[in-house]
């Protein structure tokens, strides 16, 4: 794994150097280019130049390049997001291109993350990507998080999805989780290191072997993954900058087939094995 780290060094040496600095310890001038290309962050007063400052600093993980990733990612990019790390070892493939739009079908046989960083380049040259074509377990997961701002979960299944909440759960970073079904998605943030507020293990339990959908048997609206991608952006975004009110504590819920949206709130269990009262 340090070989793999040090693979990426050409672009991800600020993975780590979090220690050497804060967001935003200093004020860079913006250039001409990006006073005109973020303009419309900054003219909001609850962004404004001090947040776009924020999110050009920031350092952000995505696990997952599949269709929550190609909604997620070129929000991210476009928003001026410093930093991205992307976690996926899958390579495209011609199914994939009925929902996961970063990709072309050019890019079949490619990995995604290598495909996706291009993408993304084209669409912001401020967004440097660090792409790594692993899969993230339990044993990586600290590795592949530690030193981010924030964590956005889109990934497939549900062994690592408990990886990454668990990471983030030790790491004490924000994680913003997304999961779609056939015409149903969901999600929320979680800070469960925090007094009262849920972590992702509350929401879901604890058995990494608990049935969960898979796309290729049941099928999904090719749209929906990009619009709760676009939606986690917007979580993403309001962790780094601090505006407006979170979904830390409740859980979106979208349905496709009624084009109903609710939000439900999540109660802590003191029992949770993931941050209970007996865990401390």
């Amino acid at each position: 794994m340090e070989q793999l780290i040090g693979a990426h060094a050409g672009h991800g040496r600020w993975w780590h150097a979090r220690a050497r600095g804060s967001i935003c310890r200093g004020v860079i001038p913006f250039s001409e280019l990006q006073l005109e290309r973020y303009a419309r962050h900054i003219v909001l007063p609850e962004i404004g130049g001090a947040g776009q400052r924020r999110l050009l600093a920031a350092r952000v993980a995505v696990v997952g390049a599949g269709g929550i990733g190609a909604g997620l990612l070129p929000w991210l990019a476009a928003a001026g997001m410093g930093r991205i790390r992307l976690v996926d070892d899958d390579i495209v493939s011609l199914s994939n291109l009925q929902r996961q739009t970063l990709f072309t079908a050019d890019d079949l046989g490619a990995p995604k993350v290598e495909r996706a960083a291009r993408a993304l380049g084209r669409i912001n040259p401020d967004c440097a990507v660090e792409p790594v074509a692993v899969r993230l377990t339990a044993a990586n997961a600290a590795l592949m998080l530690g030193g981010c701002d924030v964590v956005a979960d889109g990934c497939d299944n549900f062994e690592t999805r408990l990886a990454v909440a668990d990471a983030c759960q030790a790491l004490r970073v924000p994680l913003v989780s997304a999961a779609v079904g056939p015409f149903d998605g969901q999600l929320s943030t979680f800070r469960g290191w925090e007094a009262g507020m849920p972590c992702y293990r509350c929401l879901v339990g604890n058995d990494p072997r608990a049935i969960e959908r898979n796309c290729a048997d049941t099928g999904v609206l090719g749209a929906l993954p990009g619009a709760m991608g676009a939606l986690a952006a917007v979580e993403v975004l309001r962790e780094i900058v601090g505006f407006g009110e979170g979904l830390a504590g409740r859980l979106l819920l979208m349905d496709a087939m009624g084009m109903r949206q609710r939000t439900v709130r999540l109660a802590k269990d003191q029992a949770c094995a993931g941050c209970g009262a007996r865990v401390g």
